[in-house]
């Protein structure tokens, strides 16, 4: 629908503020009407025509009344008034003309009934009938006022109040309808961004998950079925060794009870749990995962100036763990070392393996299989970069650095 087509009336329905303007609007013409009847009465006493200008103005009064009744109702397919509204205006309309011939002070009626016309038509009609009780107005006045001579206020004045009002009125709507078309497009807007944010949200979430599952679940199992592996291979030569190698499965198989315990609940790493630290939570994880076969060391150089924040502390305890998960899968190493830095404005975690090493531009982006990438995301999170240095036959060091906070 083209703005100039539109009726300032289906502005007026959608904004509930626009009541005190209609209300003012009423009580002016009734005001006004009152008004002209008592002038008609004092300056007309006994005049022929005295009945009929009483009665009219009754009638006129009776059918302003029922416009809030019968309601300006439009078709769905023009748009325009039909039916009981069309001829409620049309009713009103004409008995006021009856009334300006008779008594042509009843003009001043004509401000409301403007505003009548502008808010029950679209533009071009309303501006039509506008320009018609413009002209009854002018045609009264000056037929009144004709034995006093010509007065230009008379011909020019009704039609440039008339033109103003008509213009601030119109002017107005349409700047309330392009008000409404922008709060519609924001409000759009805001469901299409709160739709995107829900599905960056999830697709966040399942990369959380994802990741978490990772260094816990998948990690602990895949420590878990090589140890029993080993321990099935030594069952009948060496029964201690597979023992050893059973007590070590169910450690950490409990361990990973207590993780994946603390990951339904959103919490954070079973080693930081104790509340000694992020410190207390490496040397704890470097402790556990030595055996006989990789001597796993924790080493710390510097002192925090602040505690870190714990989702910084979470992310190192598992960057840490999905590093030595790795080490005993993948690079046959005897030793590996956790060395924690403090800097300035830095916490940097090494991760040192004397194993078989590999080339790191093995894969797009130098990381290979799932957990690097991982460890890769959950740094880019805090702002982190992660650097790996990795010669074959020559040992892997992991660098995640992280920044401190100001």
């Amino acid at each position: 629908m083209r703005t100039n087509e539109r009726s300032p009336l289906d502005t007026e329905a959608a904004d509930p503020d626009a009541g005190w303007l209609a209300t003012v609007m009423h009580v002016a013409f009734f005001v006004l009407l009152c008004s002209s009847l008592t002038r008609y009465l004092i300056v007309h006493p006994g005049a022929p025509s005295t009945p009929w200008v009483v009665v009219l103005a009754v009638v006129l009064a009776l059918l302003y009344v029922l416009g809030p009744v019968l309601g300006p109702q439009r078709s769905a397919a023009s748009g325009t008034l039909t039916g009981a509204p069309a001829l409620w205006l049309t009713g009103v309309i004409g008995t006021w003309l009856t009334l300006v011939v008779l008594a042509p002070s009843f003009g001043w009626c004509a401000v409301p009934l403007f505003y009548t016309g502008l808010r029950s038509l679209r533009t071009r009609p309303a501006v039509i009938l506008v320009a018609l009780l413009t002209a009854a107005v002018v045609a009264a006045q000056v037929k009144l006022r004709l034995r006093f001579g010509f007065d230009p206020n008379l011909m020019f004045a009704p039609p440039a109040v008339a033109a103003v009002a008509t213009a601030v009125f119109i002017y107005s709507q349409r700047q309330a309808d392009r008000l409404r078309t922008v709060i519609t497009d924001l409000v759009r807007t805001r469901r299409e961004l709160a739709a995107t944010e829900r599905r960056e949200g999830t697709l966040a979430e399942r990369q959380r998950l994802s990741m978490e599952i990772h260094d816990t679940l998948a990690q602990g199992l895949s420590s878990q079925q090589m140890l029993l592996q080993a321990a099935d291979r030594l069952w009948d030569d060496d029964p201690v060794a597979a023992r050893r190698h059973i007590r070590t499965a169910a450690s950490i198989a409990e361990h990973n009870l207590t993780e994946a315990r603390r990951f339904v609940h959103d919490l954070a790493p079973a080693d930081l749990a104790d509340g000694g630290g992020l410190e207390e939570a490496l040397r704890a994880l470097a402790e556990r995962e030595s055996s006989d076969t990789l001597r796993v060391r924790f080493h710390q150089d510097g002192t925090p100036t602040a505690p870190l924040p714990e989702r910084v502390q979470s992310a190192l305890v598992r960057i840490a763990q999905g590093a030595l998960a790795n080490i005993r899968e993948h690079a046959d190493a005897t030793t590996a070392a956790l060395t924690l830095t403090y800097l300035d404005d830095h916490v940097v975690l090494d991760v040192a393996d004397d194993g078989r090493g590999f080339t790191p531009t093995d894969r797009p982006g130098g990381v290979r299989g799932h957990g690097l990438p991982a460890m890769r995301a959950r740094l880019q999170q805090l702002g982190g970069t992660l650097a790996i240095e990795s010669t074959p036959g020559e040992g892997t060091v992991l660098s995640a650095a992280v920044p401190l906070p100001s």
